[in-house]
């Protein structure tokens, strides 16, 4: 299993304590101390650009430097900070954002970027939602949240409508799939509310030889075409 960037902290801040650490080296060290799967360390995010754990590590990393506990001194190179040493001589069990808290540099941060996703949502589930993503992830979760209450609510709307509403609608979107060629007029719903008949035809050339008739009816109120 992946560790979440949170885990990770505490672990990349021990990287460096001895010297100039290497971003890479890092990744690959901590990839062997999680006992990462071959799997795991190929899971790429949705973007397909980086690996989830490179990501997070780079996040972890990140928000130590915003808590003034490691500064970067050149692409991909970092040094512990003496604020960093004097925190790893209290041997943490655990470095998060709750510990991080404690640094003033780092609260000018979270007030300047903020990390919460939705102040209306529960404080449960924000503190889960930031324990186990980084802020790629959130944003990425947050929009595919966001996208699914949208579906939910329109297929709950489509499934609400009259026949006459869906018969119009599955035409509409046939066209748009591209049924017809470009032709805007190239489909129109002729069926009746409860007529068991055909309800809609699209024609596949501007002359109306070549014909798709399209017939939908309700299984349970689950409109099917």
């Amino acid at each position: 299993m992946i560790p979440d960037y949170q885990t990770l902290m505490l672990p990349v801040l021990k990287s460096c304590r001895q010297e100039e650490a290497v971003t890479s080296y890092v990744i690959e060290t901590l990839a062997k101390e999680f006992q990462l799967s071959q799997e795991d360390k190929e899971q790429f995010l949705p973007s397909g650009k980086q690996t989830t754990f490179s990501n997070r590590v780079h996040w972890a990393k990140s928000y130590l430097k915003q808590a003034g506990l490691l500064k970067y001194t050149a692409r991909s190179h970092f040094v512990i900070t003496e604020e960093g040493k004097k925190v790893l001589s209290e041997n943490p069990e655990r470095i998060d954002s709750k510990f991080l808290e404690k640094f003033k540099s780092f609260q000018d941060f979270r007030s300047r970027k903020g990390t919460r996703l939705d102040k209306d949502k529960p404080q449960e589930e924000t503190d889960v939602l930031n324990e186990s993503a980084t802020p790629d992830e959130l944003l990425r979760l947050s929009h595919k949240v966001i996208n699914d209450a949208l579906a939910g609510d329109i297929l709950g709307k489509v499934r609400e409508s009259s026949s006459l509403f869906f018969e119009h609608l599955i035409v509409g979107l046939l066209l748009a799939m591209g049924y017809g060629g470009t032709s805007e007029n190239a489909g129109k719903a002729i069926g009746k509310s409860g007529d068991d008949g055909v309800d809609g035809v699209i024609n596949q050339d501007p002359l109306g030889v070549d014909q798709i008739y399209v017939q939908v009816y309700p299984v349970s109120r689950k409109w099917t075409i």
